[in-house]
């Protein structure tokens, strides 16, 4: 049985450990806040590189672009956003799991001769994708984190698209978790190269149509000069999404963590108050058997 110290101890260490968790909840959801609004912030520049395309696309003219080049598949690349820091439930544990049956579709898809590289961005992440090197698969290291910068997340996709262009990629798709709400995340895989003509379209302004514009030099040009803004957009787009759905991730775990404790907490003092009520009634006992025997 528990001695009164041992219990108290425990309640000191249970209650400690419930601060620290509502902290580290209150801290999450302030980045995860932070997160949803460099959302709202690249919305306007996502739909003007979309306008510029709608504008572009109902003109019915024939586009050509090397980046929308489809060709057979032979070399693939897939990118996997991640997290640095634990804590954050089974964030990086349903990625790698999806990332394990993304690898089997597209083995199935394109053949097992198909050389793969899998570009895992977080720290977790990418010591469990090191597990998967090896067998046509070539996991590839990059500086990029979480905390890294909107220029350091260019230059990946400024080397993805080159590395396209070269021939060395035949297509390149990004993995992530798709933030919703903080309570709901859902794993989204994207094909980033060749730039998907047919997507595009669908995403086409219908109030393009009835603005009409004047292209110079011409049509083409610039739908050549707006395709790496359009892969830019997203990748920060999707970069952020993954960034706030980690934090959202940890919010929950932070919220499911305070709940177990405090619900520990209030188990261990009621045992507490039980046993000191117990050691207080064997006390009077005590002193009332000692008087009674005068």
């Amino acid at each position: 049985m528990s001695t009164l110290r041992e219990l108290k101890s425990r309640i000191g260490s249970v209650a400690s450990t419930q601060k620290t968790t509502s902290a580290m909840k209150m801290i999450s959801s302030a980045k995860m806040r932070k997160a949803t609004y460099q959302l709202q912030r690249l919305s306007p520049y996502r739909a003007m590189v979309q306008r510029v395309i709608s504008h572009l696309l109902v003109t019915d003219q024939e586009f050509s672009s090397p980046l929308i080049v489809t060709r057979d598949v032979h070399r693939m690349a897939l990118v996997v956003f991640g997290s640095d820091d634990g804590l954050c439930g089974a964030f990086n544990i349903n990625l790698f799991k999806h990332l394990l049956s993304a690898i089997n579709q597209v083995r199935e898809q394109y053949g097992k001769d198909l050389k793969l590289t899998v570009i895992p961005v977080g720290k977790k992440l990418t010591k469990a994708a090191l597990k998967l090197a090896g067998n046509d698969i070539q996991v590839e290291r990059t500086s990029l984190n979480t905390r890294s910068t909107a220029d350091e997340l260019n230059e990946l996709t400024g080397l993805l698209r080159q590395r396209f262009l070269d021939g060395e990629l035949d297509r390149a798709e990004v993995l992530y978790m798709h933030f919703i709400s903080t309570s709901r995340q859902v794993f989204t895989r994207e094909q980033l190269l060749p730039v998907s003509y047919e997507s595009i379209a669908e995403q086409m302004d219908a109030r393009a149509a009835a603005e009409p514009c004047l292209f110079e030099p011409d049509a083409n040009t610039i739908f050549n000069s707006v395709l790496p803004l359009h892969l830019r957009a997203m990748m920060q787009e999707v970069y952020t999404e993954s960034a706030a759905s980690e934090q959202a991730s940890r919010v929950m775990a932070m919220q499911t963590a305070s709940d177990n404790a405090k619900e520990l907490l209030d188990e261990l003092n009621l045992e507490y108050n039980k046993l000191r009520q117990q050691s207080i009634t064997t006390e009077l006992l005590d002193i009332i058997g000692g008087q009674v025997q005068r």
